[in-house]
């Protein structure tokens, strides 16, 4: 689908690889001026490099997204830079620790919240304002199938996606008439570093049995949706949770 966003800046988290790669990616060749904001720099360096070696327009900014401050930052880079905000994919996140929830670390429970939930709350409280200084725009927060579903021995990501969804549905109910739509997107288990890199061959083909559909994801089939979900093909879609999971959460 070829969906324009010329003119448009955006800003993806978490977009220097994976899911947020490919929807910089996505983004640039539709268009749009994109901030590849990211803790690991080389990472976010090479997808802008990327970028602008198919004549698109990017730049990198370093963010942890559980600082309030850096957030600020990160959309004020953005409105310098580009002179406005249009577009924002809140897609930084972490797996955290593997434990039953009476065995959970705290520590693991307070780092999980603090990027997964806290982190998303930092960049759409500052996203939002600028946003209705550009006249309007479009948020994709994303979630997970655990938004919907539990996972043993995962209730902090379980809880900041569940959260997320949450928070996403109250925004949306509070902006959509002042021209912001913001949306949820919940992939399955994709094939990102996140899995490929911390998990054996056995173990990922068994995340795969878990899908009706056979296999794990992909981070284009996510980006498929979300750049959907922000362009104006989408204009009366907001305050929504979008699966894109094959059919993991239908069991």
């Amino acid at each position: 689908m070829n969906i324009e966003f010329k003119d448009r800046t955006a800003i993806v988290t978490g977009g220097g690889s994976g899911i947020g790669e490919a929807i910089s990616l996505e983004l640039a060749e539709g268009g749009a001026n994109v901030i590849i904001a990211d803790m690991d720099m080389p990472s976010a360096d090479a997808v802008v490099k990327a970028i602008r070696a198919k004549g698109g327009k990017a730049e990198s900014f370093k963010v942890d997204v559980s600082d309030a401050k850096a957030c600020e930052a990160m959309v004020a880079f953005a409105v310098k830079t580009y002179g406005a905000l249009h577009l924002a994919v809140n897609n930084a996140g972490i797996g955290g620790p593997s434990a039953p929830t009476g065995e959970y670390p705290v520590d693991g429970w307070e780092k999980v919240i603090n990027v997964n939930l806290n982190g998303v709350f930092n960049c759409v409280r500052y996203q939002i304002p600028a946003m209705l200084e550009a006249g309007g725009g479009s948020i994709v927060n994303m979630a997970s199938i655990l938004g919907s579903v539990g996972f043993g021995n995962a209730v902090a990501y379980t809880a900041a996606k569940h959260g997320v969804v949450g928070m996403t549905k109250v925004a949306a109910m509070e902006y959509s008439a002042r021209g912001i739509r913001i949306n949820a997107v919940g992939p399955g288990f994709i094939n990102t570093p996140l899995l490929s890199e911390n998990l054996d061959q056995p173990t990922l083909d068994a995340l795969a049995g878990m899908h009706p559909i056979g296999r794990i994801g992909t981070p284009e089939e996510v980006s498929a949706l979300t750049c959907f979900l922000l362009s104006d093909r989408a204009s009366f879609i907001t305050g929504s949770y979008h699966l894109v999971d094959g059919a993991y959460t239908a069991q």
